[in-house]
């Protein structure tokens, strides 16, 4: 489905702010606070939404990386992230990072104890918890993106 986006309207800010705007704003609200407020490194944070991006299949999260601290990812990442099991680009927590964002879209049931015990040797509860609301915002907004044919006109959000 696309929406039909009036003359000279930016697409996201149009659907997500005039079309529904108490939604629309919590929504970007939450999408904005996943990039600014991340205590996650760089690479487990583009690791986790790349592989989300992938299986969404949202053009223009493919396309976005994402910058911190005046840094992002090395070209390839993208490709390492597609081969997450079997790339030596990655450390554990990257992997793991990876690997998460995979079950979490395609087999949330499949999230077992010897997932877990992996996960929690790793990162904090805190750094689960944040993974975990960042990966839902990613799966929710991208997919809604690409859905509603957003994908491949769509900037991020900003403050407005």
């Amino acid at each position: 489905m696309d929406i039909d986006i009036p003359a000279g309207k930016d697409a996201i800010a149009y659907v997500w702010g005039e079309m529904v705007p108490e939604i629309g704003a919590a929504a970007s609200a939450f999408s904005l606070a996943v990039y600014a407020h991340s205590s996650l490194g760089l690479r487990e944070f583009e690791a986790a939404r790349l592989r989300v991006a992938q299986l969404n299949g949202c053009a223009f999260c493919l396309d976005w990386r994402t910058e911190k601290d005046g840094v992002k990812v090395e070209e390839g990442f993208a490709d390492a992230v597609a081969a997450w099991r079997t790339t030596e680009a990655f450390d554990e927590r990257t992997r793991l990072a990876a690997e998460y964002a995979e079950r979490y879209v395609a087999d949330h049931h499949g999230i077992d104890g010897e997932f877990w015990s992996r996960m929690t040797a790793r990162y904090s509860q805190a750094e689960i918890v944040e993974l975990s609301m960042s990966i839902g915002s990613w799966l929710a907004f991208g997919r809604l993106n690409h859905v509603l044919g957003l994908d491949a006109m769509c900037t991020l959000p900003t403050r407005r």
